[in-house]
């Protein structure tokens, strides 16, 4: 449920207050604590906070009580606030860092140790974001997993909306901290988010350096909610007459978890984010969610590029979860329509409207028996897995497969009855005969009709047309809420076993 108004009209001031207020004494930003990870080379990493007004401040980079670097800047008069940019660092550590204020003959000095230099990715979303370790598979196994991974450091944003954009988080669940049993399954939908560390934890088993992991995430929330007004105002989103759906239970006012869970991180240097959002907007605003996504995406990119002075880059890789399957949802398209809308109607990232993108296809991965409602499937270890091997390719620039067949090219043989279907990959195919389905048009009118598959070889499947008697206007795959049981969808590549994605194609002359 959406949080009483009450903690907005409580949050806000107080955070204006601390921006604005000449005593608000000498602090680090919010999110600046020990254990913390910050953006390794060859970006440099952000270190600001709040202070009084022209008053200097000094920050330091030690090293086993060596000095590594030495900022020196003055703190603003119109918010208070100062900020440095480290320069560029290798992955490692521990480090500590020192901040000091000199004001007349008045000194302060602020510490925090055990910082490490790496990797620092964003992880946002609803609540298959959300769900945290000690509701996935295999949990007891997972929470117990740590011992390796003391590296890859967490932290969690609380659950707080405003009405206009913060520049500091009003409140932390968890601090920066090494994982641990405890703060990895902290209750349900709490804290740490199970896809966002196994995401982390897989990319640690590759790079070998420290990875930070941030997440903000909130249950039951549209798009629109981690939009700021600027994006929303570019895809046309209607500001009245909203109408409430059953699949947003968290907030929907426009902006507000943008405005105080998002965008007071946006002086921070990352590396990149991931994403898991969609269900709310099942029937909320659907059909704008192919222009809303990708400029959430542009405006996110651009925010954090502009308040970390240019160090998070301006195209950071962004990556996202494509919907898995929902029992209970209607028996309309809409959510194979959400998961087309993900990829702004092209059916693959990266592309044109989503430059360094990547996807986690998930509609394999259903959950018939998940206590948490088959919406919330708890294979979550699939899903960071399929992620990181996207952030591998796209972020790192490996030569990995991350993601499955789609076809490249189609030709009918209308006097066959045949319609051959070339990949660009191999294929693994087990037959099914609904799942891909073909638009037989006459009369002025068009219906879908199934294709069974007739014949496949390593890169060409071919679908029988004999059912249709009309003109063949498109074909689709997997057009449903749930196409296939658990890891058994028809078409996968064979040594990735990346699944193919759900695609529509419209037939041409």
């Amino acid at each position: 449920m959406a949080a009483p108004r009450v903690v907005c009209g409580l949050v806000l001031p107080l955070v204006l207050l601390a921006a604005t207020s000449a005593d608000v004494g000498f602090r680090f930003a919010s999110y600046i604590n020990n254990y913390m990870v910050l953006q390794k080379e060859p970006a440099g990493a952000v270190i600001w906070g709040y202070g009084t007004s022209g008053a200097t401040v000094t920050v330091t980079l030690y090293r086993d009580q060596e000095t590594i670097m030495e900022k020196v800047t003055s703190v603003k008069a119109h918010s208070n606030s100062w900020m440095v940019v480290l320069d560029p660092m290798k992955p490692g550590g521990p480090y500590e860092v020192m901040a000091q204020q000199t004001f007349g003959k008045t000194n302060f000095t602020l510490r925090v140790h055990d910082v490490l230099f790496g990797d620092v990715w964003l992880c946002s979303g609803q609540s298959n974001m959300q769900m945290t370790v000690s509701q996935i598979f295999n949990a007891t196994r997972e929470l117990a997993n740590t011992a390796a991974y003391q590296s890859v450091r967490i932290f969690s944003v609380s659950l707080i909306q405003a009405e206009q954009e913060l520049e500091d988080l009003a409140k932390v669940d968890l601090q920066w901290a090494k994982p641990t049993t405890e703060n990895l399954g902290h209750g349900i939908f709490q804290y740490m988010s199970a896809v966002c560390w196994l995401f982390g934890r897989n990319l640690y088993d590759t790079l070998q350096y420290p990875i930070g992991l941030i997440s903000s995430s909130w249950g039951g929330t549209p798009i629109e909610a981690w939009s700021s007004e600027r994006s929303l105002k570019a895809c046309g989103v209607p500001t009245q007459g909203f109408t409430q759906s059953n699949s947003v239970t968290g907030p929907s006012n426009h902006s507000v978890l943008w405005n105080a869970m998002i965008h007071p991180l946006h002086n921070m240097t990352l590396k990149g984010v991931i994403w898991y959002q969609g269900e709310s907007n099942m029937n909320f605003n659907r059909d704008l969610y192919n222009c809303t996504f990708p400029a959430l995406i542009e405006d996110w990119r651009q925010t954090f590029h502009h308040g970390s002075q240019g160090q998070t880059e301006r195209f950071f890789p962004f990556g996202f979860v494509q919907l898995s399957s929902y029992l209970s949802a209607p028996s309309d398209d809409t959510f194979p329509q959400i998961r087309w809308h993900q990829t702004a109607d092209f059916g693959y990232v990266p592309n044109l409207r989503m430059p360094n993108t990547f996807m986690a296809v998930a509609m394999d991965l259903c959950d018939r028996k998940s206590p948490f409602g088959s919406i919330h499937p708890r294979d979550k270890q699939t899903v960071a897995y399929r992620l990181h091997l996207g952030a591998r390719a796209v972020a790192y620039g490996e030569k990995v497969i991350f993601q499955g067949p789609l076809p490249e090219k189609m030709e009918l043989l209308a006097d066959k009855g045949l319609l051959n279907l070339m990949y660009s990959q191999e294929i693994q195919v087990q037959r099914q005969d609904k799942i891909f389905e073909i638009s037989c048009c006459s009369d002025h009118q068009c219906k879908w009709l199934p294709a069974p598959m007739d014949a496949f070889l390593a890169q060409t499947l071919t679908l029988s047309t004999g059912s249709c008697h009309g003109t063949l206007a498109a074909v689709r795959y997997a057009w449903a809420t749930w196409p296939c049981e658990y890891k058994q969808c028809p078409i996968y590549h064979p040594s990735s076993t990346l699944p193919a994605p759900p695609f529509i194609a419209f037939m041409t002359n």
